[in-house]
């Protein structure tokens, strides 16, 4: 467990809500010993009063937030093309189950990820910050991921692909020059990827076996994402949500060619 917004919401919530009922209880007591009588309120009964009235209102937010959904802001290059700096994204967190604030315990089980979702998590080396990538590897699933062809096998099965071209949509940063366009389908999923040729790891293959309760993400900039193949699995308690569109964009260069991404539904 590890305190960050969500914690803090629940902590106030719970501070509230206590202050609310005080209140409530105030009310009562004054409508039925003195139902005809105005008394001057003390200061501290105005302060419980005014602090429990907002507590409709951040248990709204709460519950919304945590088991509904969640806006997220992308902050890197890791999903082009699907997903640039600047997307502000909807996150469906009922998708993969009802969990518990804070302590993320799943209450009701909904579903699972399927191979391509895009799924928002908590980086399991920093429980605080939030990740987002695509969903590659299931449990059980064999991967095997050739760095050099840029090709990836499941289950010794290769995942088509289909060259586009050179890149030429909208740029994050530098270092994504030179980018190769392909369509790559994981299942019934066909999306987009980018590669670049020459870029190479410490080794040439990567073999792993995904774990029981373990999922195997990528990013969709292949060689620009730091993701399961460099720090590990994603446990399932750490999932957030699933990534539904886009519903805004927000940058100073290609400000209007940006607002176009409103909508997008992600694949």
């Amino acid at each position: 467990m590890h305190f960050d917004f969500e914690a803090f919401l629940t902590i106030v919530s719970l501070i509230t809500g206590v202050l609310w009922l005080i209140s409530f209880t105030f009310k009562k007591k004054n409508t039925q010993t003195e139902p005809e009588i105005v008394q001057e309120k003390s200061l501290l009964k105005n302060i419980i009063e005014q602090v429990g009235s907002f507590f409709p209102v951040l248990l709204f937010v709460l519950v919304v937030r945590t088991f509904i959904f969640e806006p997220f802001r992308i902050p890197s290059s890791s999903m082009m093309p699907t997903l640039l700096t600047g997307d502000f994204i909807y996150v469906n967190k009922f998708s993969y189950g009802l969990k518990m604030p804070v302590l993320h315990d799943t209450i009701i089980e909904v579903g699972h990820p399927k191979r391509g979702d895009i799924i928002v998590f908590r980086y399991p080396r920093d429980q605080s910050v939030d990740y987002i990538k695509r969903v590659v590897g299931l449990p059980g699933d064999k991967i095997r991921y050739d760095i050099r062809k840029k090709e990836l096998y499941i289950n010794g099965e290769l995942m088509p692909q289909e060259y586009i071209g050179n890149y030429k949509g909208l740029m994050d940063e530098a270092k994504n020059a030179s980018l190769i366009e392909k369509y790559e389908q994981l299942g019934d999923k066909k999306h987009l990827i980018l590669t670049k040729n020459h870029a190479i790891g410490p080794t040439n293959f990567i073999d792993v076996t995904v774990p029981e309760g373990h999922y195997f993400a990528m990013g969709d900039n292949r060689d620009n994402s730091a993701d399961s193949r460099e720090w590990g699995f994603v446990p399932e308690r750490n999932l957030v949500g699933r990534a539904v569109f886009i519903w805004m964009h927000w940058r100073t260069d290609h400000f209007f060619q940006g607002l176009k991404r409103i909508g997008t539904k992600l694949i």
